[in-house]
């Protein structure tokens, strides 16, 4: 039997207030495709229904299971994959910024968001925090 125990030591809770927004991300990717479009500034074709489900599949997803998984079970290397998802996450976004002419005060408050959410996990993960 699972049992959720919640987080005892500022590391974990640092670590697991990343999972949570993760976790509501993946909510608001599932329950909300058009909303989360336009938060990350996309816009979907009516000729190309299947867009939605790029929010509701793909995007939702990753952000339910990987989150869900730190939080049920808890274990370093679930911790370090959260982190490093996020991480991935910032630094494509850094490549992008300079690649693709992203240089806006969007995509840099972005990073720095997900620069946040890497490190918190990736800190405890490997112990640096507790």
């Amino acid at each position: 039997m699972l049992t959720l125990i919640p987080p005892q030591t500022p590391g974990e809770w640092l670590a697991w207030t990343s999972a949570v927004i993760t976790i509501v991300f993946g909510l608001i990717c599932f329950f909300a495709p058009r909303a989360t479009y336009r938060i990350l500034r996309l816009q979907t074709r009516p000729d190309v229904p299947e867009a939605l489900s790029e929010s509701r599949a793909t995007m939702s997803g990753f952000y339910l299971g990987v989150g869900i998984g730190a939080i049920v079970f808890q274990q370093p290397f679930v911790w370090l994959v959260l982190g490093a998802g996020w991480a991935f996450t910032a630094l494509g976004r850094f490549v992008s910024i300079f690649a693709d002419r992203g240089n806006t005060s969007f995509n840099w408050g972005s990073l720095a968001f997900e620069i946040a959410l890497a490190a918190a996990p990736l800190a405890y993960g490997l112990g640096y925090l507790r």
